[in-house]
């Protein structure tokens, strides 16, 4: 939001701003809660990487783990500069994130291993060339909500055929951060002036990266848990302190 502050990254060129002041704490950092709020997300992102290394997970949960961090620190520099290229390195990793989502999901009953990857592959590449020339708002929020779309299916077929409890939790705690963040999302959009004239602000577009972090570090050990059943691995939901649940798993010796 702007305020005619100073700045050091210049003009704001990005076709989106949020409802937080610009440049209220340095004028390195364009919008303040909205640049840290990405840092739970890279931490949790790092937990889930280092599990599934450990374990020695397929090393597409690894490269999924990144991909988080890539988004977040994407969404840092965007936040931090408001500007255009920087906000393509938000936009840009969102729509790689959920296709990279659509083959964990899919690819297990895909007959033709190497179609999915490379079409995939080839449409992120597209997109990326297309996007970095073509400023698109209503457009990109349509084409990342169809993604997302394309990958409920999917999941509530994990749900119903996961008969553990713990694992459906976490499904239910995915689907819990997903709707409160989304919330949080439309109510920093919708009401912005009206909040703007608060004397404490609720930061919504912040709350919505926080949430969004736990939701896909709970999406992430969801879909290790049900891949794991698929290999016969004995996955079981065990807590990081008590509290943060991830994936535990027994291969076979032969693997």
């Amino acid at each position: 939001m702007a305020d005619g502050r100073s700045s050091f990254w210049g003009p704001v060129t990005s076709t989106i701003e949020c409802c937080e002041k610009n440049y209220a704490y340095s004028s390195y950092i364009a919008e303040f809660y909205n640049t840290i709020s990405n840092i739970p997300c890279i931490l949790l992102a790092l937990i889930g990487l280092i599990n599934a290394l450990r374990q020695r997970f397929e090393k597409r949960f690894g490269i999924l783990h990144i991909s988080n961090m890539i988004l977040a620190i994407g969404s840092m520099l965007y936040h931090a500069t408001l500007q255009h290229v920087q906000q393509q390195s938000d936009e840009t990793p969102m729509v790689w994130e959920m296709l990279l989502y659509m083959y964990i999901l899919y690819s297990p009953d895909w007959h033709y291993r190497s179609t999915m990857p490379t079409f995939l592959f080839l449409y992120g590449a597209l997109f990326a060339g297309v996007h970095s020339v073509v400023r698109f708002e209503i457009g990109f929020k349509v084409h990342y909500v169809i993604l997302c779309l394309l990958c409920v299916p999917r999941m509530y077929k994990y749900y119903i055929y996961t008969q553990d409890v713990c694992a459906k939790r976490i499904a239910k705690l995915y689907v819990a951060t997903l709707v409160i963040g989304s919330l949080c999302w439309l109510c920093d959009n919708i009401f912005c002036e009206e909040i703007s004239s608060w004397m404490i602000n609720p930061q919504g577009h912040a709350l919505w990266h926080l949430f969004m972090g736990f939701n896909s570090y709970f999406a992430n050990t969801f879909l290790m848990f049900c891949r794991a059943q698929q290999r016969g691995w004995s996955p079981r939901i065990v807590r990081f302190m008590g509290f943060l649940p991830y994936v535990k798993i027994e291969k076979p010796k032969t693997q």
